[in-house]
């Protein structure tokens, strides 16, 4: 089981792209490693809301982690 990821640990390595009381995206400026399987990624995306439509994949591979404060999907 991986590890909990926690936004705020990470800040500083990644650049707020928006934020609202439901959904954060996030650019990965450093290098952070996925908590689910230890590659870098690009973005997470943080849902925090109860439902979320996600427009047509470029067909890049993802993963997802959910935690109690909402669901991490980590774009590679």
């Amino acid at each position: 089981m991986p590890e909990p990821f926690d936004i705020h640990d990470h800040r500083h390595q990644m650049k707020q792209l928006r934020e609202s009381s439901d959904t954060g995206l996030y650019d990965n400026r450093d290098g952070v490693s996925c908590p689910v399987c230890a590659a870098v990624f690009d973005r997470l995306f943080i849902l925090r809301g109860r439902e979320q439509q996600f427009p047509e994949n470029d067909g890049a591979r993802f993963c997802l982690l959910n935690q109690d404060d909402g669901v991490y999907l980590f774009r590679h």
